[in-house]
């Protein structure tokens, strides 16, 4: 498992590019056109400078190293044609995951494991789309993985036992806690756990019961967290939530996600990876 292709390079797709390359891996970053591919720099800038404040034992020289280990394609037969484990982080809409895992199937080498990285959807979903659903499963990463450390492994019910203990060995490698799930479950472990405080949030700042500030501010000094959801928010930035909350039942969820579509995506304002979101950041 050497050799590690990531479809997507948002938010967290890049994350996973840069944690496995500062590891050791080889690792093609695949997108859909050269125009976000040529962001990537400015990407990996961000990411070392964070890797330098949150973490201990860092040098420039491994950061070097790690930058170097990344290849950038927008060619998905060239993006997959070494590839032992393919990870997607690509939107969290069910059509544009099956739709690409369908097209990778089609190129990539029989070896090659497929992953996932799908907050809220369960592999059993997609793994029909993929062309060999014995060696499919999910592996769902916390947000900034180089400090909140967990890869949640989850097959579904026809996940060779051979590939769900590959996936889990590779999040040992690049510096995760393998979290083994043992059933599928939306939302893993963590999701299940913060998906309802983070919709809590939305609802009391929606309706008006709260300020953004006073909500946060309640969630850290009640709890001892050190973050409250709306700074949350900001680290998994405004897009998954806005496709999450988009077509729901709910007017509030709805209202929630046109309120993060007109105020936020659509004025850049995207999180704390762009330097704005909910709150200003320093970049």
């Amino acid at each position: 498992m050497q050799n590690l292709t990531v479809l997507g390079t948002g938010v967290l797709g890049s994350q996973i590019i840069f944690q496995a390359a500062y590891h050791g891996k080889d690792v093609v970053a695949y997108d859909i056109n050269d125009e976000i591919l040529a962001k990537l720099p400015a990407r990996w800038e961000f990411l070392r400078q964070r890797y330098l404040t949150d973490l201990p034992d860092v040098t420039e020289e491994k950061l070097d190293a790690a930058v170097g280990r990344i290849r950038a394609t927008s060619d998905l037969a060239d993006a997959l044609k070494d590839a032992d484990l393919v990870i997607e982080a690509v939107p969290e809409v069910l059509d544009i995951k099956r739709d690409t895992w369908a097209k990778v199937a089609a190129v990539a080498p029989s070896r090659t494991i497929f992953a996932t990285n799908s907050s809220t959807l369960l592999p059993s979903a997609i793994a029909d789309a993929t062309g060999r659903p014995d060696k499919f499963l999910a592996l769902h990463f916390a947000n900034e993985i180089w400090r909140n450390n967990t890869g949640e492994v989850m097959g579904h019910a026809g996940t060779s036992p051979e590939a769900f203990e590959a996936v889990a060995q590779f999040a040992e490698e690049i510096g995760m806690i393998a979290i083994r799930v043992k059933k599928e479950q939306p939302g893993y472990v963590l999701n299940s756990l913060l998906v309802p405080l983070l919709s809590a949030a939305a609802d009391l700042w929606v309706r008006g019961v709260a300020d953004i500030e006073t909500i946060d501010l309640t969630w850290r000094k009640a709890t001892g967290a050190p973050a409250g959801p709306f700074q949350i928010f900001d680290v998994v930035g405004m897009e998954t939530p806005y496709n999450l909350n988009v077509h729901s039942d709910d007017p509030v969820k709805r209202e929630f996600a046109e309120i993060l579509k007109r105020e936020y995506i659509d004025k850049g304002r995207l999180g704390i990876a762009t330097g704005k979101g909910f709150y200003d950041y320093d970049t």
